[in-house]
């Protein structure tokens, strides 16, 4: 590379024209927050803004200094002294070898031009190098280069590497882990501390030592960072709320139009309980999977409709289609509540005596699960134990458009068919769609829109739109709510299908749900105010192995709602309205877009002054 130096400065000491320093550009990004403030993920362009040197630690920047241009301070672009120490290895090795590019060199090649090794190319990335230190101060220069840079595993620039390998800001990186970061530099892949982490140790301690030889550090500090070991993500803390950032960055872009500034999007994830859900979701899958489970979809929704956690699937990286909003299959006796609140609206209690037999309704016959009929039972009864046979002939004498009409009030908005089987759950619905419907007998019986966005604000602080909640809208009127509430407590009891998703000390209530050959297989459960949805299933729709309702989704919702739940007030599912109230029936185009004025912004965000 050396000698490839030589030449190119020659070639242009002739060139007739020096090219001129092009304007800095960079696309504009959305960066997404959690409700705690925490970054949960970032879409538009790759690379962030200029770092400010100025927040970081001290020894963060002098890291990259040490181990990649320990002269940075001191040259006007380019190292003579290193040129020619590159020159004298080539000569050595009898082939281009070293590399001499200084930080100012690498951040011209990444800012203005691709990757030709030509003589050419090296020439105009020299005169760029210089024009940069002429119109930038030197900590400009480090804060453009660390905010470009590559660390491997999707990472550009420092503050996105600080989260994926640490889930940190950068500027709460210990002089290890920043130690950790800057010996990427040298190659990204072969010394990624999560596949390569002897390696990234190794070369870690040649970055420790060289800063201490330059300053950074003392020989205390060095051992001190040595003898730290900080855990490392294998995959990004925030992986599984990447189907959430997906679904409101298209709310976002849709109210925006033209996103031609940075935005920040304040969101209603909660990380932790996000997190929690990826994983719970994993390993369920896995432990599982010898019974055909491959793909789950989970949704949570606070009382007041707020979405604090939402994954689509077991593995954003392979999977980014999100189940959970996107993809629509048959509820099975998930559906139940409706019929069964139709039914209490009209008159039933859950004492009423009905039967469970044998019946045909316009030439169908549904069979319940277990294989004997119980003969004379309460609603309650039939409702626990999931009996097909009463919640078909029950929806026959209510009117099954009438139990459409129940799901449509309460946030069902796909097509709901109204032929015989309906009251078995065989219209096909998103667990989101599921979850909204079920958060009214969460709450007291209130209509929720399901949202993840409260605010969008110019990354400068301007708020450019806030969610503001509409007046309590009363769908569900009581004796029929606090009855149907009661009737799905004794699903978790002894004899009901949901028994194993019981936490003791805690008010909940749900319905397992299992399609046909079981290919899908749902648990919709609640306590006070908080409202949780479990899919379980195939991309491909074939039937696994005798997975129900009360089974694989039971454990996936319980063990996330145990830490869910600890991060709230442990409140009682609320009665709701002490008397009988109107509950209108309307069409509603849902899950709801954001209702967001386009958004004003320049048309461009060239950075052609130096950043500040």
């Amino acid at each position: 590379m050396a000698l490839s130096l030589i030449a190119a400065a020659s070639i242009l000491s002739t060139t007739p024209e020096i090219p001129r320093l092009p304007p800095i550009r960079r696309d504009p990004q959305i960066t997404y927050h959690d409700r705690s403030g925490a970054v949960i993920g970032v879409r538009g362009g790759r690379y962030g803004p200029p770092v400010e040197i100025d927040h970081l630690p001290a020894y963060v920047p002098a890291a990259f200094v040490a181990i990649v241009d320990r002269r940075f301070y001191s040259h006007d672009g380019f190292d003579p002294m290193g040129m020619a120490r590159a020159l004298m290895a080539d000569l050595a090795a009898g082939r281009a070898r070293e590399g001499a590019s200084t930080i100012t060199q690498q951040l011209a090649r990444n800012l203005f031009l691709d990757a030709d090794r030509t003589m050419e190319r090296k020439a105009t990335e020299l005169v760029y190098a210089v024009e940069l230190e002429q119109a930038y101060t030197k900590k400009q220069i480090l804060g453009l280069y660390l905010s470009r840079v590559y660390f491997g595993s999707g990472a550009y620039g420092i503050e996105a590497a600080a989260e994926r390998y640490f889930d940190r800001s950068a500027a709460k990186l210990t002089i290890r882990q920043a130690a950790m970061l800057a010996a990427l530099m040298k190659s990204p892949t072969d010394y990624n501390p999560v596949d390569q982490p002897e390696r990234s140790e190794e070369r870690t301690r040649l970055v420790l030592d060289a800063m201490v030889e330059t300053g950074a550090i003392t020989p205390g500090q060095r051992g001190e960072a040595l003898a730290q070991n900080p855990h490392v993500w294998r995959t990004a803390r925030t992986a599984s709320a990447q189907w959430f950032v997906d679904y409101v960055d298209a709310q976002t872009r849709r109210a925006a139009t033209r996103v031609t500034r940075d935005l920040v999007v304040d969101t209603t994830l909660d990380l932790p309980s996000e997190a929690a859900a990826g994983e719970e979701a994993k390993a369920v899958a896995d432990r599982y999977a010898s019974r055909g489970v491959q793909q789950a979809a989970l949704v949570t929704l606070d009382g007041d409709g707020r979405i604090r956690a939402m994954i689509g699937g077991v593995d954003y990286a392979t999977g980014p289609y999100d189940r959970a909003v996107e993809a629509k299959r048959q509820v099975g006796s998930a559906w139940k509540p409706f019929v069964y609140l139709a039914a209490l609206e009209n008159g039933r209690t859950p004492d009423t005596l009905v039967v469970d037999e044998p019946v045909t309704i316009d030439g169908w016959t549904p069979a319940d699960f277990e294989p004997e009929y119980l003969g004379q039972i309460t609603l309650q009864t039939a409702l626990a134990k999931s009996i097909n046979t009463v919640a078909a002939r029950l929806a026959d004498e209510i009117g099954r458009p009438i139990v459409a009409a129940e799901a449509r009030k309460l946030g069902i908005v796909s097509p709901i068919n109204t032929d015989p089987a309906m009251a078995l759950g065989t219209s096909q619905v998103s667990p989101l769609e599921m979850a909204q419907a079920y958060d009214a007998f969460a709450n007291g019986g209130n209509r929720v829109y399901a949202y993840g966005v409260e605010r969008i604000r110019y990354a400068g602080g301007q708020v450019i739109y806030q969610h503001h909640a509409d007046a309590p809208q009363p769908v569900v009127a009581n004796p029929p709510l606090t009855e149907l509430n009661g009737m799905l407590k004794t699903v978790l009891q002894d004899g009901g299908t949901g028994v194993r998703a019981a936490i003791p000390g805690r008010d909940l209530a749900g319905k397992t749900g299992t399609t046909s050959d079981f290919r899908d297989a749902w648990f919709c459960g609640f306590t006070g105010n908080l409202t949780t949805v479990v899919w379980l299933g195939r991309d491909d729709d074939k039937p696994m192995s005798k997975i129900t309702g009360g089974s694989a989704p039971v454990d996936l919702w319980r063990s996330f709602m145990l830490t869910a739940m600890r991060r709230l007030a442990n409140e009682p599912i609320p009665p709701g309205p002490p008397a009988p109230l109107p509950a209108p029936v309307q069409e509603i185009a849902n899950p709801a877009p954001l209702t967001i004025p386009p958004i004003p912004s320049p048309a461009t965000i060239p950075l052609t002054a130096p950043p500040t």
